[in-house]
C-alpha cells in the first residue's frame, strides 16, 4: 500500500476510520440470524434488534470513497482546487439518487469547511458538453438524477457528518459555517410556505453518534435554513413543497369534483324541466317518446305538417286506420247513393211502358 498508508495505519488513521463508520451507519447491514443460532442469548437479542431496526441506504456497491470532483481537468486527471468527496452515495431506488458526504472530526474550522463547500459548489456548477454536443452539468455525465420540477433544479446535496474527536465545538462551527455558506444553500421563499432551491447546494448536518444510533431513517439531520431536525430523505428533499403541491392537487381535484357535481345537477334540472314539458297523448294519456316529440316539432317551410300532433304513435295509427275506414265507407256510401237514382229512373220507365 505504500509508506503513507502504513504510517496512517500505525497512527489509527482517524479520518479513514471515521469514513468507514459513517458508511456502516448509513448502510446499516443486517446480520444473518441463521448463522448466529448457536450464539448466546444476549448476542441473539442484539442481532435481532439490528434486524428489526429501520433499514439503511442501499448496498455496499452504492458507496464510493475518496471521489474526486474536478472543478478543472477531467475525471481521470482532475485539476487543482477541486473537491474530494469522502463518500458518494447513489441509491435512487431508496430516494437518494446522489449524495456527497464530508466527514469532519472536529479538527477543522468553519472557514476551512466553507472553502470545501465552495469547491463542491464550483464542481456542481461546472458544465461540459455531452457526447451529443449538449451542454449539461459535469456531474450528470457520471450520475443519474431525476430532473427537477417546475424550474426547481437544486444541486446534489452535501451531508456533513461531525465526529466529536477534535477540540472544536461543532455547534459553534456549524453556526459560523451556515453564515459563511448562506449564498450557496439559501432558497427563495414562496407564499405557499415553501422554498425553491434552483441552482442551490442543499447542506445537511448530523453527528456521528446520532447517525450510528438512528441511521438515515432517524430525525437526526438538520438542513441549513430549516428550524428542526428531519429524516435524511426529508432533509435532502423538499417536503413543504411536496405538501403544497399535494394540497394544490387535492384542491384542484375537489374543484373538479364540485364542477362535475354542479354540471350533473344542472343536467338533472334540465332533464326534469324537459320532462315537465313533454307532451301527453290526448287520447290515452301516454307521454310522448323522444322520437314522437321530435316528429311534432315545428319544421321549416315546405315540410309537411304532422297530421296528428296531439296523440302518440299508437293512437295516431289507430286514428289513421279509423279515418281510412271512414273514408272507405264514405266512398262506398257515395257510390251506393249514385246507383240508387238510376235504378229508380229505370223502374219508372218500365212501369210506364207496361201501362
Amino acid at each position: 500500500m505504500g509508506d503513507p498508508a502504513r504510517g496512517a495505519g500505525r497512527t489509527g488513521a482517524c479520518h479513514p476510520m471515521t469514513v468507514n463508520e459513517a458508511v456502516l451507519a448509513l448502510l446499516r447491514p443486517k446480520p444473518d440470524l441463521a448463522r448466529l443460532a448457536s450464539e448466546l442469548a444476549n448476542v441473539l437479542a442484539t442481532a435481532q434488534a439490528v434486524v428489526d431496526a429501520p433499514a439503511g441506504l442501499g448496498t455496499i456497491a452504492s458507496y464510493a470513497a475518496e471521489v474526486a470532483l474536478p472543478a478543472t481537468g477531467t475525471w481521470s486527471n482532475p485539476g487543482k482546487d477541486g473537491a474530494q468527496a469522502d463518500i458518494v452515495i447513489t441509491v435512487p431506488e431508496d430516494g437518494v439518487p446522489l449524495l456527497f458526504v464530508e466527514i469532519d472530526n472536529c479538527f477543522e474550522s468553519a472557514q476551512v469547511l466553507a472553502a470545501k463547500t465552495d469547491k463542491y459548489m464550483r464542481f456542481c456548477q461546472r458544465k461540459v458538453k455531452d457526447v451529443d454536443g449538449k451542454e449539461l452539468p459535469m456531474w450528470r455525465t457520471r450520475w443519474w438524477v431525476p430532473d427537477g420540477r417546475h424550474g426547481d433544479q437544486p444541486h446534489p446535496p452535501l451531508l456533513l457528518v461531525f465526529n466529536r474527536v477534535g477540540s472544536r465545538n461543532p455547534n459553534t462551527v456549524i453556526a459560523q459555517l451556515a453564515e459563511l455558506t448562506e449564498r450557496h444553500w439559501k432558497g427563495t421563499a414562496y407564499k405557499g410556505g415553501f422554498h425553491m432551491y434552483d441552482g442551490k447546494l442543499p447542506i445537511v448536518l448530523t453527528g456521528m453518534k446520532h447517525l450510528q444510533e438512528h441511521g438515515p431513517a432517524g430525525a437526526v439531520f438538520r438542513r441549513f435554513g430549516r428550524p428542526r431536525n428531519q429524516t435524511l430523505l426529508e432533509a435532502i428533499g423538499n417536503p413543504r413543497r411536496e405538501a403544497h403541491d399535494a394540497r394544490k392537487q387535492a384542491e384542484y381535484a375537489a374543484r373538479q369534483r364540485e364542477h362535475q357535481e354542479k354540471l350533473r345537477r344542472i343536467a338533472a334540472q334540465h332533464r326534469a324541466e324537459r320532462e315537465a314539458r313533454r307532451p301527453v297523448c290526448a287520447d290515452c294519456g301516454t307521454r310522448f317518446t323522444d322520437e314522437r316529440w321530435k316528429a311534432i316539432e315545428p319544421v321549416g317551410w315546405g315540410t309537411p305538417r304532422e297530421t296528428h300532433p296531439h296523440v302518440c304513435d299508437d293512437c295516431k295509427q289507430r286514428a289513421i286506420t279509423a279515418e281510412r275506414q271512414a273514408e272507405q265507407a264514405g266512398h262506398e256510401h257515395q257510390e251506393h247513393d249514385q246507383a240508387v237514382p238510376e235504378q229508380k229512373a229505370s223502374g219508372t220507365w218500365l212501369s210506364r211502358f207496361r201501362a
